[in-house]
């Protein structure tokens, strides 16, 4: 209870943020409120920073699940330390009208608040963020994009920002945008082996929509070397060996059909690479393949260490495997 209670909200799985709703109650009357006001509080035994982290996780919870009631308790105790004017505070208040409104005229009413907010301070990036995940929550995918790009614009090193703004021109089909937001995201963690397999997958969509020819063959060359990558941050990345499984797959497919005289030339100049050999995509292709296997049984059978992937996560793999192992039987 005590790490999932500061674990990020982004890393709490539902059973875990239904057990944290569960406990809310019994967890809020374990917590004794303080008699003086702030900062007169900050000497009370029980003011410290991971109290407010958990509260607000449980109050996250909490409204994931449901539990509205709870969730109030928790946001007037984070109203009462912080103030209702401090911007964390008020994103979480809209957050919770957000989760409450029972009709889109209630939501749109929560919208005009924001702006209202935004009007006399455009540099709540709080609000300006809910605003925006309320519009993409509207069907309203253009202005979301509209708002992203003026947020970057105005806070280019906000790697959240862009990566949200990937995810949208992901779900219109605009790869090449998606793939410079991705890029983004790199200059300010270039060590984020999710956010490289993440480029992998959006180039390897961008590439099969692509002719077969030497620009098919170029796309799926450079999301193979994204996923490895990945996995080389990271070695038991199941994402990343998944999709380094499924780009040689492709690759190998590919180079076999593509004539040497059709194939890209390295360009040192454009930062174009030549195509792999079939050797090492072979190579590759071997390694993702037995990583992934072991990966499915040892995930499976719930090995220590090894119990830390979804349980849909394993069946994708189990069933790419599988794929795998009928092409070779036939």
């Amino acid at each position: 209870m005590a790490l999932a209670l500061l674990e990020p909200p982004t890393n709490t799985n539902p059973q875990t943020a239904l057990s944290l709703s569960q406990k809310a109650p019994t967890y809020y009357k374990s917590q004794a409120s303080w008699s003086l006001p702030y900062p007169l509080s900050l000497f009370v035994n029980n003011e410290s920073q991971e109290k407010w982290q958990a509260y607000e996780n449980i109050f996250l919870a909490c409204l994931r699940t449901g539990d509205n009631q709870s969730a109030y308790l928790y946001l007037e105790e984070l109203t009462d330390r912080f103030g209702k004017d401090n911007e964390r505070v008020t994103a979480l208040r809209g957050l919770y009208e957000e989760a409450t409104a029972n009709n889109d005229k209630e939501l749109e009413d929560v919208m005009k608040h924001y702006e209202e907010i935004l009007k006399e301070d455009p540099s709540v990036f709080a609000i300006r963020k809910r605003r925006i995940a309320l519009l993409r929550s509207l069907g309203r995918t253009a202005e979301a994009i509209s708002a992203l790009t003026n947020l970057v614009d105005t806070s280019p090193t906000d790697a959240e920002a862009w990566s949200e703004l990937a995810d949208l021109y992901l779900t219109q089909g605009a790869y090449d945008q998606a793939i410079f937001s991705l890029e983004e995201v790199l200059l300010v963690m270039p060590n984020a082996w999710n956010i490289h397999a993440k480029l992998g997958e959006v180039i390897y969509l961008s590439a099969n929509h692509k002719d077969a020819g030497p620009e098919q063959l170029k796309g799926l060359s450079e999301s193979m070397r994204r996923f490895c990558r990945s996995i080389e941050l990271c070695d038991d990345y199941l994402r990343g060996y998944y999709g380094l499984k499924l780009t040689t797959n492709r690759l190998l497919d590919a180079l076999q059909s593509t004539k040497k005289s059709q194939q890209v030339a390295s360009d040192p100049l454009a930062g174009d690479l030549a195509p792999p050999s079939i050797d090492a995509v072979k190579k590759l292709n071997e390694v993702a393949t037995a990583k992934l296997a072991e990966i499915v049984r040892r995930g499976t059978a719930g090995e220590k260490g090894w119990d830390g992937y979804s349980a849909s996560e394993l069946i994708a793999a189990r069933e790419l495997l599988d794929r795998g192992t009928q092409q070779i039987q036939r």
